[in-house]
């Protein structure tokens, strides 16, 4: 497989990134279709300023940061409303989620590490479940199984990913 253009590359991290930008928006404007605007905006000037982005860097802090000039912009625009957050206190909201987002990253490393440690079959069960979203009823009819012993099996399994995610980062620390 070819390797890439800067541009593909670009555009692939800003589509992976859509439902991280869009929640990060809304948690800072708390109004689905505002944020839905405000994400078209940030896309815009994203894509503009694809040549300033630096493909060594990560991609998400540096969207993060665009897409919080667009709300205290969008924010700006809309001032009469009286139910808008005051531009203090999305500064503070918005540094509270940037930080999320770099530990976010740290447990989905973690996670994706601990599943490949999975057995086979556990790994199945955990992949069936949450990535292809397949129902609790068909996974139990696919592996002569009880509903219940699956959720079961699914609980066990989650806490030991868990237990696994929290030693990671607690090594990492």
């Amino acid at each position: 497989m070819a390797e890439l253009s800067p541009t593909e590359q670009f555009i692939q991290l800003l589509t992976e990134n859509q439902n991280r930008l869009y929640g990060y928006i809304f948690s800072l404007i708390g109004e689905r279709s505002h944020a839905a605007d405000v994400l078209q905006e940030t896309n815009v000037v994203l894509w503009r300023k694809i040549e300033d982005f630096d493909h060594r860097k990560p991609f998400l802090p540096w969207a993060f940061t665009i897409a919080r000039y667009q709300v205290l912009a969008n924010l700006r625009d809309r001032k009469r409303d009286r139910v808008l957050l005051d531009s203090e206190l999305v500064e503070t909201i918005s540094s509270e989620a940037e930080s999320m987002a770099d530990q976010l990253e740290s447990v989905r490393d973690a996670l994706g590490r601990c599943i490949e440690r999975l057995n086979p079959s556990n790994r199945e069960l955990i992949e069936s479940r949450y990535f292809d979203a397949k129902p609790l009823d068909e996974m139990a009819k696919d592996s002569s199984r009880t509903t219940g012993a699956i959720k079961v099996a699914l609980l066990r399994i989650r806490k030991r990913l868990a237990e696994c995610i929290q030693h990671r980062l607690a090594a990492e620390s």
